[in-house]
């Protein structure tokens, strides 16, 4: 099965960061990306740009309105994601657990729609 675990951050926590702190984060992350890998569960990650970078895009009764900023109010933002495929949301739930940026935030685990 496949799941998707959005990597969601605190603001905050990451502002909190020093250049030295990301440097470990972003060699945990890659460290843990090439375990996945080995344990054949990995099928893609990438980081995103903050905050400031982003634009939402709603449409609403054929009107297009765009926004600066992620889609939702909150502290917490995407940063974000890595698609697997393992055999259950247990196993989905073990990997997320490994995720070094979840302790900066949050990791959302959902399961991929099959059509």
């Amino acid at each position: 099965m496949k799941f998707l675990c959005t990597v969601l951050v605190d603001d905050a926590l990451a502002a909190a960061m020093t250049p030295e702190g990301w440097a470990r984060m972003g060699a945990e992350s890659l460290a843990y990306d090439k375990e996945l890998m080995a344990r054949g569960v990995f099928l893609a990650a990438e980081a995103l740009e903050g905050r400031s970078t982003a634009k939402t895009v709603r449409v609403r009764q054929g009107d297009t309105i765009i926004t600066d900023g992620p889609f939702m109010e909150s502290k917490e933002v995407l940063a974000g994601f890595i698609l697997i495929d393992v055999a259950d949301a247990d196993a989905a739930m073990a990997v997320a657990q490994g995720i070094p940026m979840a302790r900066l935030g949050a990791v959302e685990v959902r399961p991929v729609m099959v059509f």
